[in-house]
């Protein structure tokens, strides 16, 4: 007898909790850096590129592969193209596992920084990134925060599908939006914050080279959760009446909407303070608090607990959707239930988190694990260019191998058509075909070879482009 399953009560409960699962620290933490780093408004114009033309038809196999087969990553792998492609669908919920190991890591951080803002003595310190540094390598205050941020994350997701996960998500997702609209209206009324809109909105592919390219991709993989299974995991719970390509779409819109939107709310906060936008990982952590001090004892703390309560909203819509792939995994294939099986991998992740905790200078061989392409990495900086940087952008190259060469377009079209019925024959059949076929492998496959060597001997292909 097969084993019940959870459903979305409707297709709001699934694009709520995929635009959850896909807006993270990804959007408000990491974009908003890359976009500093990496050119500025032109990183912006690639990213979305990369995110709609790209990725989102990635995303749209995703959906119909988990809808298709009711079925977890290695499941759907499995059923549709038999026991060796399974390896490809249980590589992605490993990758699934490691990211979430370190992404619970720094949601911990955002919950510390929201609690000493709001109520500690945060704001006011003499040099915020020596205070950084210091708060990182304090194993016992992070490993409290990252506990009750991997339980809380537990309790979500024991609650099931719908009573969990959807029903949190829906509550997350208005409560962020509110929060980040807030904070972007008074980030734009401040001086120089036009600096700020102008470096982010006016485009100068003058400072553009081959590394914004793949950087570019990169961010656009994490931060729509593809590669790993999550799309695949909650397509699987879907209504077959669902109109997948426009669940995709509003997906991939949301994800692309929320990264737009931090970046309108952090960089006029950055010019005002006359930071440069360049700060790379620290922008968060290291330059805002300083801003926020700068607003007064009253305004800042407010500001600032509200900017790390929304980082911590945004970190745990995504947190869920990166614990729900493992489990969904582990349900399915065995007899052991939701209960036991979340309680076990939440303890599994948060265990194997403890290395990119203690790497950031509480432990020197954590701290300076590994060496290669001319750089000493610290385990977290291991964990994010194998799993993170090269996984994801690798899975998403075999999701569209696999679609397109192994299930076909065709079968995935009857699976895409049963709640769309016009697709058959239509200009996104056609652009669907195309681009999952031949686009997304070639550009994905050759960027996965270009960030491997870039990652791995240092050897930068594109960086005289």
């Amino acid at each position: 007898m097969e084993k019940q399953r959870g459903t979305f009560s409707n297709r709001l409960g699934f694009i709520a909790a995929a635009a959850g699962s896909a807006v993270g620290l990804g959007n408000i933490w990491k974009f908003p850096y890359e976009v500093g780093e990496n050119g500025g408004a032109a990183f912006l114009v690639i990213y979305l590129f990369f995110a709609f033309v790209i990725c989102m038809p990635i995303m749209v196999g995703e959906i119909a592969m988990g809808r298709n087969t009711r079925s977890n990553p290695y499941g759907a792998f499995r059923k549709l193209g038999g026991k060796k492609w399974g390896i490809v669908g249980f590589i992605g919920v490993l990758s699934g596992i490691f990211i979430l190991s370190f992404y619970n890591v720094v949601a911990g951080w955002a919950f510390g920084y929201f609690l000493q803002i709001t109520f500690g003595d945060l704001l006011g310190q003499s040099d915020y990134s020596a205070y950084f540094g210091d708060y990182v390598a304090h194993v016992s205050d992070n490993l409290l925060y990252s506990l009750a941020f991997m339980v809380l994350t537990a309790l979500i997701v024991i609650a099931g599908v719908k009573k969990g996960i959807e029903r949190w998500t829906k509550i997350l997702m208005p409560l962020l939006i509110a929060l980040i609209v807030g904070l972007i209206i008074y980030a734009i009324t401040l001086p120089n914050a036009s600096a700020g809109l102008e470096f982010y909105l006016v485009p100068d592919f003058n400072n553009v080279t081959g590394k914004t390219y793949y950087m570019a991709l990169s961010q656009a993989f994490f931060s729509l959760s593809l590669g790993m299974g999550a799309i695949i995991t909650y397509g699987s719970y879907i209504s077959k009446s669902d109109n997948i390509i426009t669940s995709a779409a509003l997906v991939t819109t949301a994800d692309a909407l929320i990264a737009f939107m931090a970046g309108l709310l952090i960089f006029p906060l950055v010019f005002f303070q006359g930071i440069e936008p360049t700060e790379g990982p620290g922008l968060v952590f290291v330059s805002l608090p300083g801003i926020f001090e700068a607003m007064g004892p009253i305004l800042g703390k407010i500001v600032g607990g509200g900017f790390f309560l929304l980082l911590c909203f945004a970190a745990l819509t995504s947190t869920v959707s990166l614990l729900e792939v493992p489990t969904a995994f582990v349900t399915d294939e065995t007899n052991y239930s939701r209960k036991k099986t979340v309680m076990g991998l939440a303890a599994l992740v948060f265990i194997l988190g403890l290395p990119s905790m203690l790497g950031q200078g509480a432990v020197g061989m954590f701290t300076e694990f590994m060496t290669y392409g001319g750089e000493t990495k610290s385990f977290m900086g291991v964990v994010i260019d194998i799993f993170s940087d090269i996984g994801l952008p690798l899975g998403g190259f075999l999701i569209s191998i696999f679609v397109a060469y192994r299930w076909r377009t065709h079968r995935a079209a009857d699976e895409i058509e049963q709640g769309h019925k016009h697709f058959r024959g239509s200009w996104g059949e056609k652009f669907f075909n195309v681009v999952i076929s031949y686009i997304s492998p070639i550009v994905v496959g050759v960027m996965v070879i270009i960030i491997f060597l870039n990652k791995f001997t240092g050897l930068d292909i594109l960086g005289g482009l």
